[in-house]
Formats: C-alpha cells, sequence, structure tokens
C-alpha cells in the first residue's frame, strides 16, 4: 500500500545537526503518526534513525515506505528483540549529529520542539535538558505537582525527565558510555544519574513540546521491573552529590 505523509514547509535550517532516535518493538498503530511529528520539525537539520528491534507485526513493510518518502530517515534491524537499551545505543554509535534526541514511538513531538530545545541549551549552555509533556489520554500536563519542587529533591526520589524528550549533546553521551546495558529498565533513570554525577548539566525545559501515550507503554506494563532497576538508582544517588543548576 502506497503511504502519504503529510510534511509542512516553513523549515528552520541550521548548522548544529541533530540524531533524533527511535527503537520500535510492534510499533505499527502508531509508527506512521509518531514519524510524521518528527518530519514536520521547524528545524529542518536532523536525521532520523529508527531500528526495528525484532518486531513481528507489520512495522519492518511501514518502515520501508516511510524511508522511502523521506532522506532523512535512516532504518536498522536487529534480528531479534535485544530490548530498548542496547538498541538505543546501537543507534548512538551511527549518530552523525552534534545533539542526539529520542522519541518514542507511540509519543508525538510539537513541531517546535527541536527548534526550541537546541536554542535553549545554546542559551544557557548546559549538556542536555528535557521537557514536559501532555497525557495522551488524559490531555494533562504530567509531573506537573512534582515541578514544584526543586529537581535535585525529587529526583533522590523519582525520575522528574520524560525520557522521550530528551536532548543532549553527542560527545557527552558517548563520553559517559552511553546507556548502561545492564539496565534493562528504568534506563533514562541511570542516565541521567550518569551524567548528573558526572558533572554535566541537565535541565527541564519548562514548555510543553510532547504528547506522552499513557496507555500501555512500558512504564505501565513493566511497572514491577522498572520499580527494580529505579531502586537501583536511587540507592548510588545517596552516595553523590550531584549537580544542579535550580
Amino acid at each position: 500500500m502506497k503511504r502519504t505523509l503529510i510534511i509542512w514547509g516553513n523549515m528552520i535550517k541550521d548548522n548544529k545537526k541533530i540524531s533524533c532516535l527511535m527503537s520500535i518493538y510492534n510499533g505499527e498503530n502508531y509508527l506512521e503518526k509518531s514519524v510524521e511529528s518528527i518530519l514536520n520539525q521547524t528545524y529542518d537539520n536532523f536525521e532520523f534513525l529508527i531500528i526495528n528491534d525484532g518486531s513481528n507485526d507489520n512495522t519492518d513493510t511501514i518502515l520501508k515506505d516511510l524511508k522511502a518518502i523521506d532522506s532523512r530517515i535512516k532504518v536498522f534491524d536487529n534480528n531479534v528483540n535485544l530490548g530498548l537499551t542496547k538498541s538505543l545505543n546501537k543507534l548512538i554509535k551511527n549518530a552523525e549529529g552534534d545533539f542526539v534526541a529520542r522519541q518514542d514511538v507511540d509519543d508525538t513531538s510539537f513541531p517546535e520542539r527541536f527548534e526550541k530545545q537546541i536554542k535553549y541549551l545554546s542559551k544557557n549552555n548546559i549538556d542536555a535538558c528535557t521537557t514536559k509533556a501532555v497525557g495522551k489520554q488524559s490531555q494533562k500536563i504530567l509531573h506537573n505537582k512534582t515541578s514544584f519542587f526543586p529537581t535535585k529533591l525529587v529526583f533522590k526520589y523519582k525520575n522528574p525527565f520524560i525520557h522521550g524528550t530528551l536532548m543532549v549533546k553527542t560527545d557527552v553521551i558517548r563520553k559517559i558510555g552511553m546507556y548502561n546495558e545492564l539496565f534493562k529498565f528504568s534506563q533514562d533513570y541511570k542516565l541521567f544519574y550518569d551524567l548528573l554525577s558526572n558533572g554535566y548539566k541537565v535541565e527541564i525545559f519548562d514548555e510543553c513540546l510532547y504528547e506522552l501515550n499513557e496507555k500501555e507503554n512500558i512504564s505501565s506494563i513493566f511497572k514491577l521491573e522498572q520499580a527494580k532497576y529505579a531502586n537501583k538508582v536511587r540507592n548510588d544517588i545517596k552516595f553523590k552529590n550531584i549537580y544542579f543548576k535550580k
């Protein structure tokens, strides 16, 4: 079946290149809309690295069609399901951009996300940032209550950063060894801990630029596993002073 995506004009070009990373396992129901939200970014200088992590649905066919539509899409394949952590590391190794950005297959980014994040990173001279997000089902701003408390305090008890909104300098994420592959779950919490404990500056950009699926996502399906690995990070935080600008 021939696929057609709606790609808007008026894109902004810049000399800093972004490598957007997406790992997919059986994402046929969300894939096209999520990809479209990235291709319609107002910031034009990016590559879109997508890895099919051993899907057994129609993901492979959809990816081939999407790749034919836009040359910025680069598709990688795992013969077996390796999981999110190893898949993201594989993409980071292949990233050519100055910055790495994340995108989850069941979520969508607002059109100005890349443009606003890269400006925020440059203006504030920081190494990584995430943004706020609205819940797809609830249409409520996520983590809104915890935003009233200092990020450093919240981080001791839970991960206040929304992984799918991450943008980080490529050389920085490589210097800390990328994602820790011992963490099959809560790999984002561990990543933010590794960034902060190594003295890198990470902030939450106080603007909603992302819509996050709240139903049957990895956090809800593997809730117990996520909690187990998150506890490992919390135990490490107790013995380490980490940097927060605010």
